[in-house]
C-alpha cells in the first residue's frame, strides 16, 4: 500500500467539509496542517486525484504526490508516529 500527500488550496472555503469528509474513503489517513493529508491507498495518484477531482473549482489547487520515508519534522505526537509507522 503506497502513501501519497494530498495537498489543496480550495478558493471557495464552503466546500472545505466535502473535501474533508472525501478522506474518509481511504483506509487511513492522518491530517498533517491545515489542508494537507497523508493518505494510503491501493491505487496510483492520478486516481486519488480524480476522487477528490469532482469537488474542485477551476480556480482551486489540490496534488497528489507519493511520499517515501524516513519522515522528518515537527508536529503532533500522533502524526509523527503515523508517519513513521507507515514511511518506513
Amino acid at each position: 500500500m503506497a502513501i501519497y500527500l494530498v495537498t489543496y488550496d480550495l478558493n471557495q472555503e464552503t466546500i472545505r467539509p466535502k473535501i474533508v469528509k472525501k478522506f474518509d474513503d481511504f483506509p487511513d489517513w492522518v491530517r498533517l496542517s491545515e489542508s494537507s493529508y497523508a493518505v494510503t491507498a491501493n491505487v496510483d495518484a492520478d486516481q486519488i486525484y480524480n476522487h477528490f477531482k469532482p469537488l474542485l473549482d477551476n480556480n482551486d489547487v489540490l496534488y497528489v504526490i507519493r511520499l517515501s520515508g524516513p519522515p522528518y519534522g515537527q508536529g503532533d505526537d500522533e502524526v509523527n508516529q503515523w508517519l513513521m509507522q507507515n514511511l518506513n
